[in-house]
């Protein structure tokens, strides 16, 4: 096998983020098409090049709903193999607060509207929810599941703590 080739081959999961904002006994959720169906889902989408995990909690809550949001604490990280294209995913799943909204703004291809559901709502869509990622990441919210951000570390270009 050539090394490109070999290169091709190496397996990486899909590193992927999402924000659990509640507001009371709501949570905020986007309906987006996906693959010509209706799905519903927390805020999220793929880490970028060279981007921090929460920059990119933050990135997304606002490009997929208008609403600017602080993250609170990192909820957990879920690995999964996505029914939807088959591949891993490693999700990041942090709890924010809603700070500000742009009604204006306009959302992400693909996403119809942001809405706020209960966990009752966000249940009753079953199998239109994107993954169960969705639900298993506000049960860990409502079950206590906070770890604090620093948690979390990063060195950008390759720089040593």
């Amino acid at each position: 096998m050539s090394p490109a080739a070999a290169a091709d081959a190496i397996w990486r999961p899909h590193v992927t983020v999402a924000c659990v904002v509640g507001d009371g006994a709501r949570y905020l959720m986007v309906e987006e098409e996906v693959n010509g169906r209706l799905a519903y889902n927390q805020p999220a989408g793929h880490l970028e090049d060279r981007e921090r995990l929460v920059d990119a909690a933050v990135r997304e809550t606002l490009e997929e709903t208008g609403w600017t949001v602080q993250p609170t604490h990192l909820i957990g990280v879920h690995q999964w193999r996505s029914t939807e294209h088959g591949e891993g995913v490693i999700r990041f799943s942090f709890a924010a607060r809603p700070l500000s909204h742009d009604p204006e703004r306009p959302l992400d291809t693909g996403i119809r509207r942001a809405l706020w559901l209960t966990r009752a709502e966000i249940a009753a869509h079953g199998e239109r929810l994107r993954s169960p990622l969705v639900l298993e990441s506000i049960d860990a919210w409502l079950a206590g599941a906070r770890l604090p951000l620093d948690a979390l570390h990063w060195w950008p270009d390759g720089a040593t703590p």
